[in-house]
């Protein structure tokens, strides 16, 4: 994944949903590819967790552990 932490939230779900669908219709993938591949999702993930926690905090909805 190329530095994209300015992708929206919209975006960067779009592409780990792509990713998903991707790993989903492999035949057969190397666990190297597939690694990659589940990485790569995880950071776009991330992405959209730290926008979910930035609408949270400006609502005052923090998360009560």
């Amino acid at each position: 994944m190329e530095k994209d932490n300015k992708l929206s939230y919209d975006a960067a779900l779009a592409k780990a949903e792509a990713i998903v669908r991707e790993l989903e219709s492999a035949a057969a993938l190397s666990m190297d590819v597939y690694q990659k591949k589940a990485k790569e999702a995880r950071q776009y993930l991330e992405i959209c967790r730290a926008e979910i926690g930035k609408i949270e905090q400006e609502m005052g909805l923090g998360h009560e552990d």
